[in-house]
This record gives structure tokens, C-alpha cells and sequence, in this order.
């Protein structure tokens, strides 16, 4: 099995702060720029599993470089370069604390909760008779809260507002387009065969002005069914056939894990974690429609290392 990287501990030249996130390392250099590392490390329930997946960074940061540079056109985004498979540059922003999560379809998080009753989604009510993976009649916009640690929570526009955590002007703003480059998503997925069901946006400032930030429409921030059969799927009842995530949580729920306090994190073998790897793989095969062309795992972080430091340098 190919290696995973974990984590990275770099001294880079000009650094002055380091960010861990679940997936990322995040190194700042001065207050113009960051170098973000996108690891291995897998997180469900917002817990960071113990092992790594193999190629999982590689594929996260090529996808998420392809569609900061796809959706340019909509709004600005933090991207200035991709020195190495793992790795991109970008501009220093001031994050929102909110995520925008909008969604087509409802699956997931939104699905666990209509089925436990709840017919109203961070404030956004949600129709009577829906099944699992229907359609929305609209995409929902569906905020949380952006945690430094522990789980992010649903909130509601008017809470958002309230709190004083995103002025009016910038949240109508934040909604139009977090509309707009779901719309570009479905596209760009439908001309591939695949359905973007759901997704989230981070945005930040920058100069005063509103910049798309960190992923997008990567396997860890959006879920993907397959578009063929879908409709026959549902007729049946049956479960849908999707790229995401999601089957990791599945695989956790069948095992008495959900993040919950008390609860253990089932040990995975090494057979899951490599079909874990493949399906990350697949997806951005299926999304991107090229090969995957899988980097050289050995000496990971020299390799990182020098590719960032070639880039500072010039």
C-alpha cells in the first residue's frame, strides 16, 4: 500500500504562523500569503480518523485547483499557484465564520434530519413527503457555523445576521454566489455523467472584497451520485450509487461510531482504507475526466519541501 501523508512540520523562509486544520496544514508566510498542505488525514463526524489514505491530499487539492480556476469567472478565489500535487499558494483572506452549505438534493445530513421529523434546515423549511435522495424542488441554502474545533452547527440566516457574524450586504452577496457556483458545479458534473447533490463554500475578504477560499467541489466538501439510473434508483427505493464521502460515515454508523462523546473509533483494516483511496481516485477521474496520475509517495515531505521552497524562492 502506497504511503499516506499525515502531517507536516516545515520551518519554510518568511513563516510567521502554522495552522492545523482536520485536513490541512496551513503555513503563513508574512501577512500576504499561505502555503496550504493538503494531508491524507480522513475526518468524519468532524473527528480525524487515526489512519491516513493514501493519494486522498493529492486528490482533494487537484480537484479543488481545477475548479478555483473553473469558476474564476463567478468570483475571486484565493489561488496563486499549485507548486506540487498536495500543495497550493494563495493570498492571506479573513474567513467568515460561516459555512455556506447549499444542497439539491436530500441526502445526508439533511435527510438524517427530515427522517428524525425535522422539517425545518438552518431556518430554510423543508418539504412534507420527501423520500431519501429526492430532489429539492430549489437548491436550499443551508449555513453552519465554521468550528475551530468540535462539530460545526446548522444556523440560520437571521441568526447569522443577529449575531453580527456576516454584515446584510455581504450575506445577500455570500447567497448569490454560493447560487451561482452551484449552478457552474452541476453543470461542469452533468457533462460528466454525475449529479452534485450538495456542497459548501468558505468565503473571506480580502482588501474589502469577497474571495471564494480553501476547497471546492472536492469529494470532501460535496457529494456526487452517479446521473444514470438515478431516476430508476428512486422509483425503486433503492440506495443511490454516489462519490462522496458519505459511505465512509456509513461505514462508521454501522459500527456504532458517530462523533458522539463515549463513542469509539472503529480500527480500519488496511483493505478499507486502500478502497477508501481507490474511490477518492475514481472520483476525480469521474469528475475531472482525465487519469489519475498518482505522485511519487516516497519521501513525501522532502519531495513538498523542496517544490515549496523552489516556489518561495522565486
Amino acid at each position: 500500500m502506497a504511503n499516506a501523508l499525515i502531517e507536516t512540520r516545515f520551518d519554510l523562509p518568511g513563516q510567521t504562523g502554522l495552522y492545523k486544520g482536520k485536513v490541512r496544514d496551513v503555513y503563513f508566510i508574512g501577512n500576504e500569503y499561505l502555503v496550504m498542505v493538503v494531508s491524507d488525514r480522513i475526518s468524519a463526524f468532524d473527528v480525524v480518523l487515526p489512519k491516513g489514505i493514501p493519494y486522498k491530499g493529492q486528490v482533494l487539492n487537484q480537484i479543488a485547483s481545477r475548479f478555483l480556476d473553473a469558476t474564476s469567472d463567478i468570483v475571486p478565489n484565493w489561488k496563486i499557484d499549485e507548486p506540487d500535487p498536495n500543495v497550493m499558494v494563495g493570498h492571506v483572506a479573513d474567513p467568515f465564520k460561516v459555512e455556506m452549505v447549499i444542497r439539491g438534493y436530500l441526502t445526508g445530513h439533511a435527510w438524517r434530519e427530515y427522517s428524525s421529523g425535522m422539517r425545518i434546515l438552518s431556518g430554510v423549511p423543508m418539504p412534507d413527503g420527501m423520500r431519501e435522495h429526492d430532489r429539492f424542488p430549489e437548491p436550499i441554502i443551508t449555513p453552519a457555523t465554521k468550528a475551530e474545533e468540535g462539530h460545526d452547527e446548522d444556523i440560520s440566516r437571521d441568526e447569522i445576521l443577529s449575531a453580527g457574524l456576516v454584515s446584510e450586504e455581504d450575506y445577500v452577496q455570500l447567497e448569490s454566489y454560493t447560487k451561482k457556483l452551484f449552478a457552474r458545479g452541476t453543470e461542469m458534473a452533468a457533462e460528466m455523467g454525475l449529479i452534485l447533490v450538495d456542497t459548501k463554500y468558505e468565503f473571506g475578504k480580502k482588501d474589502g472584497k469577497i474571495i471564494l477560499i480553501d476547497e471546492i467541489h472536492t469529494p470532501d466538501s460535496s457529494r456526487y451520485f452517479y446521473a444514470d439510473g438515478y431516476e430508476e434508483r428512486q422509483a425503486r427505493g433503492e440506495q443511490q450509487k454516489q462519490l462522496s464521502k458519505e459511505f465512509v460515515r456509513q461505514w462508521l454508523i454501522s459500527r456504532g461510531f458517530q462523533g458522539k462523546e463515549g463513542q469509539q473509533v472503529p480500527e480500519m483494516p488496511d483493505e478499507f482504507v486502500t478502497e477508501v483511496s481507490e474511490r477518492y481516485i475514481e472520483l476525480y477521474e469521474h469528475i475531472t475526466g482525465t487519469a489519475f496520475v498518482r505522485a511519487d509517495t516516497d519521501n513525501m515531505e522532502e519531495r513538498i519541501l523542496n517544490h515549496i521552497n523552489d516556489f518561495i524562492s522565486k
